[in-house]
């Protein structure tokens, strides 16, 4: 099984080619294509690649499928001898990318 580790806004993901990974909101529109080149990790079958601290010339391309907002979270903050409550949500924007091909030199 072929798969790469991709570092994308300060977090890693693992790519597989024809499945999708969902990463932070990016700036792109939809059918736009994504090249993202730092890949940290390269594993095919028994070959295993690791970068330092990235691999040279390796770069995976995606495409945005579509753009997405994450569940609610509640954050709530709570003084008692006070009296304060202050309760807030928040919903993540999040990118749907689906891997088409991985590429190495």
């Amino acid at each position: 099984m072929k798969f790469v580790i991709v570092e994308q806004g300060g977090k890693q993901f693992r790519a597989v080619e024809g499945k999708t990974i969902e990463v932070d909101r990016l700036p792109s529109e939809v059918g736009e294509t994504v090249v993202l080149d730092e890949v940290l990790l390269s594993v095919n079958d028994d070959k295993v690649t690791i970068g330092t601290p990235l691999i040279k010339g390796a770069k995976v391309k995606t495409k945005v499928l579509d753009h997405f907002k994450g569940r609610k979270i509640l954050v709530f903050k709570y003084r008692p001898s006070q009296r304060y409550r202050v309760r807030s949500g928040h919903r993540q924007q999040y990118t749907r990318l689906l891997v088409e091909s991985i590429e190495m030199e």
